[in-house]
C-alpha cells in the first residue's frame, strides 16, 4: 500500500512541477508525512528534495522542448542559489521538524498573496539577463536558494515569482526557467540530507517513477493555460494556499 501511495503522490508532484514549475516539495513533504506515513519530518524533507530534483529535471526537458526556458536568466540564478541552498540546509536541520513545517506554510501564504496581486501583468516574453538585471538575478537567486535549503524544498514557489521580479518575464517563462534552479537547489539540499542519513531511497524512487507521467500532463496543461491572461498566476496561488492551510491545520491540531 505504501508503494501505491508513493507512486500516486509522485504523479501529483510531477504534475505540479510541470504545471506551475513549483509546488513539488510543497506537495511532496506533506504527502510523505500525512499520506505515505513517513514519521520523521527531516527524512520526509530529505527524500522529497531528491524526488523533486529528479522530477524537476524531467519537466525541465519538457519545457525546454516547448521553448519556454530563458537560459541566460535561469543558469546564473541557479548558480547563485546553490550556495544559499547549501548554507540553508545546515540551519534547517537544527530546527524542530514540526516548527519547520509551520514556518514553511506561513511563507507559502505570503507568496500566494503576492502572486495574486501581480496576476494581471503581461511580462516580457523575450526577457534576457543584462547588466541592469544581473544584480537582481544573482541576489534573488542567493536568497531563494537559502530559503530552499532551510525549508528543504526545491523552491519553485519562490523561484517563479523571484524570476518574474528580477527580469519581468511572463509566468510561463518563469515556470520553465525555474526548473533549472529547482533541480540545482533540490540536488544541493538532497546531498546535505543524504550525508546525514536522512533519505529513504526506495520512497524517492517511487516518487520519481510516479512523477514521469504527471509531469507530461502538467506541462501540456501549463502551455494551454498560459494563453489566458492571469490564469496560471491564480492556479499557482490557489495550489499554495490550499496546501498551506492544510499543513497549518494538521500542525495546530496535532496535539
Amino acid at each position: 500500500m505504501q508503494g501505491v501511495l508513493g507512486l500516486g503522490s509522485g504523479a501529483l508532484v510531477g504534475f505540479s512541477l510541470g504545471l506551475i514549475g513549483g509546488g513539488g516539495s510543497i506537495l511532496s513533504v506533506p504527502l510523505m508525512v500525512y499520506v505515505v506515513g513517513v514519521a520523521d519530518a527531516h527524512v520526509a524533507i530529505g527524500t522529497s528534495a531528491i524526488a523533486v530534483a529528479a522530477n524537476a529535471a524531467i519537466n525541465l526537458s519538457n519545457h525546454a522542448r516547448g521553448g519556454t526556458v530563458r537560459w541566460s536568466c535561469a543558469l546564473p540564478f541557479a548558480a547563485a542559489g546553490i550556495f544559499g541552498a547549501l548554507a540553508g540546509a545546515v540551519f534547517g536541520k537544527m530546527l524542530d521538524g514540526r516548527k519547520l513545517l509551520e514556518l514553511f506554510a506561513l511563507l507559502m501564504l505570503v507568496i500566494a498573496i503576492l502572486m495574486l496581486r501581480t496576476r494581471s501583468r503581461d511580462g516580457l516574453p523575450d526577457a534576457q539577463m543584462s547588466w541592469d538585471n544581473m544584480p537582481a538575478i544573482a541576489g534573488l537567486g542567493l536568497a531563494t536558494g537559502g530559503l530552499s535549503g532551510f525549508f528543504g524544498i526545491g523552491g519553485g514557489f519562490l523561484i517563479v515569482p523571484a524570476l518574474m521580479l528580477a527580469t519581468g518575464m511572463p509566468i510561463i517563462n518563469a515556470i520553465g526557467s525555474s526548473l533549472v534552479a529547482v533541480t540545482a537547489f533540490g540536488l544541493s539540499t538532497a546531498a546535505s540530507y543524504a550525508w546525514s542519513g536522512l533519505v529513504s531511497w526506495k520512497l524517492a524512487g517511487l516518487f520519481i517513477a510516479g512523477g514521469l507521467a504527471g509531469g507530461v500532463i502538467g506541462t501540456r496543461l501549463a502551455r494551454s493555460l498560459s494563453a489566458e491572461r492571469g490564469v496560471l498566476n491564480v492556479v499557482f496561488a490557489v495550489v499554495i494556499i490550499a496546501v498551506a492551510l492544510y499543513m497549518l491545520t494538521r500542525n495546530l491540531f496535532a496535539f
